[in-house]
């Protein structure tokens, strides 16, 4: 009798604690809160070190949660109002967006203590691309989660202003002239260190996707379908094919010769980098046909694909991708 009583005594709680929990008001949203057009929002955030904040993203563009780390400069907090001009930089294939502040001296340049640094998740071999998948679009669709989501949200939300410039490493850097040639008037220069700045280029640029991709465990056709069939799709996103757009802004390109530099062991080689740095000097050469507006190269000789070169060559650029961020933008 007395457990029956208290049975039904516990009953009733459960009621009346579930009817107060389902007429609770939803918790409040951070102020600095943002969400993206198409719905993409943060669901996480993590202080990883001084000046390092991570985002972790739902995006409908990939279909799952993708990270973006953030370098705030000085005087950023939560509750400022205030936006700064904002460098993203790009990591390369077989990185992550860790790759720059883990591998680099990125967060304790001074230069940058006055800007917002944007590093966003690119996959292993996502190419900052829709990837075309045999025509049928959809996921992956990293240049949407870029240039729309992660842009729109660190903008609504995280300081960043519509003054930006953009640079990255290997992948990166096709990623940084690509982005930049498909959307002019969104960055105000460009940076590319060993970059694969023309996919289409012959001999073994467009292997040098296909056995990359294939690698790395993608199906390689699916980014931007077969180099001769899909051609026109490969050249919309080849930098050398978009360097109309891109004489418009200031570019810095770099690379070495593949081989044994400064802070290579001697007698060390790099095919990836002996290839880059071809097809950085075909663009280049481009763009001075093109009557290029401000275009700076430093094609260093010796030096294989590795960080060294590529901190190296972040510092290098700095002048021209900052300057940019403090003239008046150049007209589309």
């Amino acid at each position: 009798m007395l457990a029956r009583r208290w049975s039904a005594i516990l009953a009733s709680l459960a009621v009346v604690a579930a009817l107060l929990v389902g007429a609770a008001p939803a918790a409040a949203a951070p102020e600095r809160a943002a969400v993206a057009g198409d719905g993409a929002r943060v669901v996480a955030e993590h202080e990883v070190a001084d000046r390092q904040l991570d985002l972790t993203i739902s995006s409908p563009a990939l279909g799952t949660t993708a990270p973006v780390r953030l370098l705030t400069p000085d005087g950023w907090s939560a509750a400022s109002h205030r936006h700064w001009p904002t460098l993203w930089l790009l990591h390369g294939c077989c990185g992550d967006y860790t790759s720059w502040t883990a591998l680099t001296d990125v967060a304790s340049i001074p230069e940058l203590r006055h800007v917002l640094v944007a590093m966003p998740e690119a996959g292993v071999t996502g190419w900052y691309s829709n990837w075309w998948n045999n025509g049928a679009g959809g996921t992956p669709a990293w240049e949407t989660f870029h240039l729309r989501e992660v842009r729109q949200i660190v903008e609504r939300g995280y300081g960043a202003s519509s003054d930006r410039v953009i640079a990255g490493l290997s992948m990166g850097g096709f990623g940084a002239l690509s982005y930049a040639g498909r959307h002019p008037g969104m960055f105000r220069a460009a940076a590319s260190y060993s970059g694969v700045v023309d996919p289409l280029y012959s001999p073994g640029g467009p292997e040098n996707v296909l056995q990359i991709s294939a690698g790395q465990g993608a199906d390689p056709l699916a980014l931007w379908g077969d180099p001769v069939a899909q051609r026109d799709i490969w050249a919309a996103h080849d930098p050398y094919y978009l360097a109309n757009a891109l004489r418009r802004i200031p570019v810095f390109l770099s690379s070495g010769d593949g081989t044994a530099g400064p802070y290579d062991k001697p007698g060390a080689t790099s095919a990836y980098e002996t290839l880059f740095d071809a097809e950085n000097h075909h663009l280049a050469a481009r763009l001075t046909a093109l009557h290029a507006r401000h275009l700076v190269t430093d094609f260093y000789g010796p030096g294989t694909h590795s960080w060294p070169y590529w901190q190296r060559e972040l510092h290098r650029s700095l002048p021209m991708l900052l300057g940019a961020l403090h003239r008046p933008a150049v007209a589309a």
